[in-house]
């Protein structure tokens, strides 16, 4: 169902995040993620002056290497644009918190916890959930391809996981058909 129509309005700001998910050569997975934010009008800022309509005022780019269990191999952030002049210089050694660490449910709370406020950049941070989705998108689709068209990834990675994937639920019965004993 497409959104209503809208009232009168004046475009204003652009965000656009595109993900990529790779399996790579050495098996392990690459996902990419590029953010770009544009004016519709100047911006004055602190840091870079007058930004002029359409070009970025962010652009961020980070890279995310995860195994077949998703646990975090290499992170890597590039910030190229930015309002500040301290943005472009955020100490990448803060994302060696996460590595080792599994995107699993909890990880946004990980996330905000090791580079959360202070300690990171807003937008960054803001990133890694899209970087999560999109890995395990790409790692589980790959994983549990079957010849018939289905993919059946593990329950325990998904019941529960939103109203569509309820335990008892006509999607649950169908994908991961629990056997008389519960199991």
């Amino acid at each position: 169902m497409p959104l209503p129509p809208p009232t009168n309005r004046e475009p204003l700001h652009t965000r656009q995040i595109v993900c990529r998910g790779y399996r790579r050569a050495d098996g392990l997975w690459d996902i990419d993620v590029h953010l770009c934010d544009t004016r519709d009008e100047p911006l004055q800022t602190f840091g870079r002056g007058k930004i002029p309509p359409g070009e970025p005022l962010h652009e961020m780019w980070m890279r995310l290497t995860v195994d077949d269990q998703l646990t975090v191999i290499d992170l890597r952030a590039s910030i190229e644009q930015a309002p500040y002049p301290a943005c472009p210089h955020f100490p990448a050694g803060r994302f060696e918190k996460l590595i080792g660490k599994r995107i699993a449910p909890g990880w946004t709370a990980r996330v905000r916890l090791a580079l959360g406020g202070i300690h990171g950049c807003t937008h960054l941070v803001e990133l890694l959930g899209p970087l999560a989705t999109t890995a395990i998108q790409t790692v589980h689709a790959w994983r549990s391809e079957s010849p018939d068209g289905h993919q059946h990834q593990p329950r325990e990675d998904f019941i529960d996981s939103c109203h569509s994937l309820i335990a008892d639920g006509e999607v649950a019965r169908q994908l991961w058909p629990r056997s008389d004993d519960g199991d």
